[in-house]
């Protein structure tokens, strides 16, 4: 990563007039996404919904809900042209912080099955594979299995 680009790259709480931009970038890597009412939601219900941009590009997205002990990420996107290049990994980073700062003992996510390149990184990052949810994900050709990972803090 360029330490150039990283300076005028900042993490900062979603807004409503960020959402359109959000839904192109979910529509753009999802095959089956989130709606604008999902994430409209999300912010109104007080999740952690944060924005990764870049001087006036929005390039990706994440959301989290807090418990008293632990965390769950929802969602977690980053825009097509933007990926591998260490910025969800800059954004998951985030997350895991502002779940320490809470006191959080530990952080969960699904992924699918088939998202090798995410499932790596989650465990480049620490998480461990604990449990599957079968058939939970909607698929072209039925439904695909999350996999299930945790994050001791």
């Amino acid at each position: 990563m360029n330490s150039t680009l990283q300076t005028i790259v900042e993490i900062r709480p979603m807004q409503s007039s960020d959402l359109d931009h959000i839904i192109r970038i979910e529509r753009e890597i999802f095959l089956f996404p989130w709606s604008l009412g999902n994430f409209a939601d999300s912010i109104k219900a007080g999740y952690v919904c944060q924005v990764l941009q870049q001087t006036n590009t929005l390039i990706g997205y994440g959301i989290m809900m807090m418990s008293p002990e632990e965390a769950h990420v929802l969602t977690l996107g980053i825009a097509a042209n933007w990926q591998g290049k260490g910025w969800g990994k800059k954004l998951l980073q985030h997350l895991i912080e502002y779940a320490k700062s809470a006191h959080a003992k530990s952080v969960f996510l699904d992924v699918r099955e088939s998202n090798y390149s995410a499932a790596r990184l989650y465990k480049k990052m620490g998480f461990r594979h604990i449990a599957t949810r079968k058939g939970y994900y909607p698929a072209m050709c039925g439904r695909e299995d999350a996999l299930v990972m945790q994050l001791m803090l």
